[in-house]
């Protein structure tokens, strides 16, 4: 395990050597894969179809962070880890334009979204965004994807749905919760990449291994 360079941590799971990245998201550089999970678009839409007086362009924000971590990467192929949009009122004329053109910006990228429990509230995403829809537990490589964190008999789960953040303490009263990535035995949850989504503090434990996100950094908590 050791700093990859940019503020990532680089860890070897599987066998296979990772890049933790502090945008919140997973590469796998010898693959070209990019995973992120738990993006939630059309999230603050559908508080304000509730009447909740949310602020708007996290969609935009959310796009723009994806489009960054793909160029720096050489991504080829996308995976996300489920909840690609939140909800049936998330589906707005607005946000499925703003879908299109990113997709129209990467049509070369192949995209697979593994379902998690908001997919199946919202409906799958319109089939001309050309994204492979499959359910959990998805095989690539060594690493079994999934939206639910669970065990696997032969690979290495990546998951997310739990929006980890861990927890850190200074002096006295001085704390912090910061969004985590959570490894334990053959398995690992990623923190949730949409901007406007909350946090699941999750405890330690023995065995489980915590790599907070701060400054632009992603480090391992002794």
């Amino acid at each position: 395990m050791s700093n990859g360079g940019g503020g990532a941590c680089e860890v070897q799971w599987a066998g296979e050597r990772l890049l933790l990245l502090p945008e919140r998201a997973i590469s796998w550089p010898a693959a070209g894969v990019l995973f992120v999970a738990d993006l939630h678009l059309g999230k603050a839409a559908t508080f304000r179809a509730l009447g909740q007086p949310v602020p708007g362009g996290t969609t935009a924000q959310n796009l723009a962070r994806l489009d960054a971590l793909l160029a720096a990467h050489a991504v080829r192929h996308l995976v996300v880890l489920g909840d690609f949009l939140h909800a049936a009122q998330a589906r707005t004329p607005a946000l499925l334009a703003a879908l299109e053109d990113w997709r129209e910006r990467h049509a070369g990228l192949a995209c697979t979204l593994v379902r998690g429990n908001h997919d199946s509230r919202a409906g799958d995403p319109p089939p001309g965004l050309r994204i492979d829809i499959v359910t959990e537990p998805w095989l690539v490589g060594p690493f079994a994807c999934c939206h639910h964190p669970q065990q696997h008999p032969t690979h290495f789960v990546l998951a997310g749905h739990l929006h980890p953040v861990c927890g850190l303490h200074g002096s006295g009263r001085d704390s912090m919760r910061l969004p985590c990535f959570v490894q334990e035995g053959a398995q690992a949850v990623l923190p949730a990449f949409g901007e406007f989504t909350g946090g699941w503090y999750v405890e330690r434990a023995e065995g489980r291994r915590f790599y907070p996100i701060g400054d632009d950094a992603v480090w391992t908590l002794p």
